[in-house]
C-alpha cells in the first residue's frame, strides 16, 4: 500500500487529508512541520509527499529545495492557499509534481497523487 506523507501546520487539514487518503486505499503519516517529516524520513519510506507552503520554521519551498539538494526522487504535491505565481513557479522548478490551490476537490487531489506516484516511483534514497 503506498504511503503518503502530509506536511501541514493546520491540524484540520492534516486530519481531512488523512481521512481522504485512508478511505481511498492509501496509507498516510501526518506531520505538523517539515523538520518532523525530515526526521521520520530517515527511518521510513514514503511514496509521495503532500506539503503546504506557508508553515512555521521551514517553509514548503525550503522543504522541496532540501529534497532537491538530496537528489530525492520522492514525488511532491503542493497543496496551498498561496496564489503567488513566482512561488508556484519556484516549487515546480525545484521538482514539485503538481501545485494545487486550497480548497481542492478530492478527485483533483487523488488524481494529482496518482500521477505523481506513477511517474516518479518510490523514494529510493528515503
Amino acid at each position: 500500500m503506498p504511503t503518503v506523507a502530509i506536511v501541514d501546520d493546520d491540524e484540520a487539514v492534516r486530519e481531512a487529508l488523512g481521512d481522504l487518503l485512508m478511505v481511498s486505499g492509501l496509507a498516510c503519516q501526518c506531520f505538523e512541520g517539515a523538520a518532523d517529516f525530515l526526521a521520520a524520513r530517515r527511518s521510513r519510506r514514503f511514496d509521495c509527499l503532500v506539503t503546504d507552503i506557508r508553515m512555521p520554521g521551514m517553509t514548503g519551498i525550503e522543504l522541496i529545495a532540501c529534497l532537491c539538494n538530496e537528489r530525492s526522487r520522492l514525488p511532491v504535491v503542493v497543496l496551498s492557499s498561496v496564489l503567488d505565481e513566482a512561488t508556484r513557479a519556484q516549487a515546480l522548478a525545484l521538482g514539485a509534481s503538481a501545485w494545487l490551490a486550497k480548497p481542492v476537490t478530492d478527485e483533483h487531489l487523488l488524481g494529482a497523487l496518482a500521477a505523481a506516484m506513477g511517474s516518479a516511483g518510490p523514494d529510493a534514497a528515503r
